[in-house]
């Protein structure tokens, strides 16, 4: 598979820009005069939700991922530097920012474009980020993306994020997480001597699904 189609399964650069999102389930951030703040450094890739099936495959070959947040140009853009790990490559990709809006959302955009290809979501806790992406084809389709301060990251968070991934129509054989196997795009906040190994649990892919050698470019 190419590089630039797996690293597009974190970032989606590809996306067109679309209508908001008929669902009511999520809304955007509207978080303050500190998110800046709060969004920089470094967020762990936890698991991902999409309806477009490529992006779906693409997600079972990824091992591990990160995002690294850091200002661009002052308090209203930071840039995003994602890494994901497939096979024994890490990539890296860094064409979208977020922008903080005079409204206070906070939005993901294309660095050279300037088009709005997602949106920060509301959650409970800051040490988790929800972003979700809308990608335009013969269809509208949504994909959802979580990530985390650290891999410790509860139950009741990941029921948070499977419940709007379920409000959004994408459906649990649409959610994979990332296995945490490999160490190949190493963050500096994992400390050592700690594993970055997600706990198990229901909502995990099945033992089995995670087949590189079956998906082609």
């Amino acid at each position: 598979m190419a590089m630039a189609g797996v690293a597009a399964v974190l970032s989606l650069a590809v996306l067109l820009p679309t209508a908001a999102c008929p669902c009511g389930a999520l809304r955007p951030q509207h978080p303050g005069n500190t998110t800046a703040s709060k969004l920089l450094g470094t967020w762990l890739y936890v698991a991902g939700a999409a309806q477009f099936p490529q992006h779906l495959l693409e997600m079972l070959l990824i091992d591990h991922g990160h995002l690294h947040v850091e200002p661009r140009a002052g308090e209203q853009e930071l840039l995003i530097t994602q890494h994901v790990a497939v096979g024994d490559q890490c990539l890296t990709n860094n064409s979208t920012y977020f922008e903080i809006t005079i409204g206070n959302t906070t939005l993901v955009k294309h660095a050279k474009t300037q088009q709005t290809v997602g949106t920060l979501m509301n959650l409970s806790s800051e040490d988790i980020l929800l972003i979700q992406y809308q990608l335009q084809r013969e269809r509208t389709y949504l994909g959802l993306y979580l990530y985390a301060r650290n891999l410790s990251v509860s139950t009741a968070h990941r029921e948070e994020f499977e419940h709007h991934a379920k409000r959004l129509g994408l459906s649990e054989e649409e959610i994979v997480y990332a296995p945490w196997e490999t160490e190949l795009c190493q963050t500096k906040e994992i400390e050592k001597g700690n594993s970055p190994r997600t706990e198990p649990t229901a909502a995990s892919p099945p033992l089995g699904t995670h087949q590189p050698g079956s998906v082609g470019n």
